[in-house]
């Protein structure tokens, strides 16, 4: 949609990015955090995706593969007080999409062993 109110029709191949955004402006995500200032702390599958242009950003997929869609990802951006709240991206923008890390996996933790055999215990109380 254009700033004044009309639809423009594009093909699949002229768009790089699809941008959920709180306040529609017109100089779009230009001046906004591309990369995480350090580890994300949500969810998901840190990326960084690599488009065809040479452009880059960093954010968080979903860590479900159920919501993988066939045409592209959705993104949410590293600046979470920024105006755009999610980035649509299509496969057909990107040159690579690459992980940089998994950010709260639910892993499980082991159950912690015992001491090793022959260890003394220095806090245990007198039998």
């Amino acid at each position: 949609m254009t700033p004044s109110g009309t639809i423009a029709r594009l093909a699949q191949s002229e768009v790089k990015v699809i941008c959920f955004v709180r306040e529609f402006d017109v100089n779009g995500w230009a001046g906004e955090q591309r990369v995480f200032k350090s580890r994300p702390k949500n969810e998901g599958l840190w990326v960084r995706a690599h488009f065809l242009d040479n452009d880059y950003l960093e954010g968080l997929l979903t860590n479900d593969l159920a919501k993988v869609d066939a045409a592209g990802f959705l993104m949410t951006p590293p600046d979470a007080t920024s105006n755009t709240q999610r980035v649509f991206i299509p496969k057909s923008a990107l040159k690579e999409l690459k992980v940089l890390g998994v950010v709260g996996s639910p892993v499980h933790k082991k159950n912690p062993k015992g001491p090793p055999e022959g260890q003394i215990g220095l806090f245990d109380q007198p039998a």
